[in-house]
């Protein structure tokens, strides 16, 4: 009769005379074990294994995309122009003591954009606005948008520099020009390109006026489309557009005003505040800097990021709770097993160990398929829909160790439940 081998985990390890034998298995074996068991079972382990799949694909690719969109607001937010303030008129007040609401009064006016450019140490440069929206019209196309009433700093202000032909100068301005630079936007509603629109007369209600340029694209941010813009001579939108014969008094829709450098965006705020107030006697206007902007927009979609990422770690959740469901019918099938181990010496911290290292096995197969089909569907979503995606290194590494920390936490349950069997019981378990 042929000799019968005694699997490995069923054998007891030597030890010295004065010591009793004693089941011990080192962590490569019980590795070995937790994958012949996982493997006995492929259905099932998978089936097992793609709530861990899914949730920790989710988690990568949400998070992706959340930070994708992060990085896409932010770079919409510096395309504004360099070292940028907007000044815009702020809260004004009735007879009595109730505020009439934020930019109610319109208390900016040009003496304030020229005292801030020849007073201000920190300013580099600064473009007086006028805003108004208008019905803009070209043979048999029109579009309704906005009409930016400023001077040539607006390009430096800006960093708005014409993609095509030219913006309108100095002597433009003085001479009321009914001239116009076109955002990208506006040049395709009026059924236009880049090139064919310089040359072109556009009426603007009820004047014409001669495309000379068009702007660089600077796509949309959070408040508006940067492109939907039409730009003509400050002098020119006071008459043409307001109604208005002189632009002294006039009351300006904003300031834009550029510091000199970025260290010194501090400096030029507070040179703007204390210069406005003892201007006006009060303070009736309200200031934001494009690193303001810049900050909210990374903090909301932060906070977007962050909801997606908690939203995708729920299906973690649901994942560790199959897997110890299926830990428990695993325990319930191999208690025979578990008795004949614990009757040659196996230890019951043995079992416990055992049975922790399957469910960990299983939630680090899952996390690593998971990984894999968060990148390619980030790929996926980036080559067919055009979206900015970052697939971030820690994102990977925390979706990874959160599928560890599932397996181990949910799989101490039927680990334990394993372990405190009774040897006896169990054998007698068909």
């Amino acid at each position: 009769m042929a000799q019968q081998t005694i699997p490995l985990f069923l054998q007891p390890v030597t030890t010295t005379p004065n010591r009793a034998p004693t089941y011990v298995m080192d962590l490569g074996e019980t590795i070995g074990l937790a994958w012949a068991s996982l493997l006995a079972n492929k259905l099932r382990s998978m089936l097992t294994m793609l709530g861990v799949i899914i949730g920790t694909a989710a988690v990568i690719a949400l998070v992706a995309i959340g930070r994708g969109a992060q990085a896409q607001a932010e770079q919409q937010f510096k395309s504004l122009g360099s070292n940028l303030i907007f000044v815009r008129n702020g809260v004004a007040r009735g007879s009595g003591p109730v505020s009439q609401g934020l930019g109610s009064a319109s208390t900016l006016t040009l003496e304030d954009a020229d005292a801030i450019a020849h007073t201000a140490a920190a300013v580099e440069a600064v473009a007086p606005q006028l805003n108004a929206r208008a019905q803009v019209t070209f043979g048999g196309a029109n579009t309704n948008t906005s009409i930016v009433g400023t001077t040539p700093s607006y390009v430096s202000v800006r960093d708005f520099l014409p993609l095509t032909g030219r913006f309108f100068n100095q002597v433009e301005v003085n001479q009321q020009t009914r001239v116009a630079v076109l955002g990208q936007t506006t040049v395709k509603s009026l059924g236009l390109d880049a090139q064919t629109a310089l040359g072109k007369t556009i009426r603007i209600r009820g004047d014409d006026f001669r495309v000379i340029g068009t702007l660089e694209y600077k796509g949309a941010n959070q408040f508006q489309d940067q492109d939907d813009q039409v730009v003509i001579p400050l002098t020119t939108m006071a008459r043409r557009i307001v109604g208005v014969n002189s632009l002294k008094g006039i009351a300006l829709s904003s300031i834009a005003v550029s510091a000199k450098s970025a260290t010194q965006m501090d400096a030029a705020q507070f040179q703007l505040t204390n210069l406005l107030k003892l201007r006006h006697g009060e303070e009736d206007f309200n200031m934001r800097s494009q690193a303001d902007l810049v900050d909210a927009a990374s903090t909301s979609s932060a906070i977007f990021t962050t909801l997606l990422g908690w939203s995708a770690a729920i299906s973690l959740l649901v994942g560790g709770i199959g897997i110890m469901n299926i830990m428990l019918v695993s325990v319930t099938e191999r208690t025979r097993e578990i008795g004949v181990r614990k009757a040659i010496g196996a230890r019951s911290k043995d079992i416990l160990w055992q049975f922790l290292v399957e469910a960990i096995v299983l939630s680090v197969t899952g996390g690593v398929l998971g990984v894999l089909l968060g990148i390619g569907t980030t790929l996926l979503i980036r080559i067919s829909l055009g979206w900015e995606t970052i697939i971030s290194p820690e994102s990977m590494v925390l979706a990874f160790a959160v599928s560890f920390a599932v397996g181990a936490f949910f799989g101490v349950y039927p680990a334990r439940r394993a372990a405190g069997l009774d040897p006896i019981t169990a054998l007698r378990t068909d």
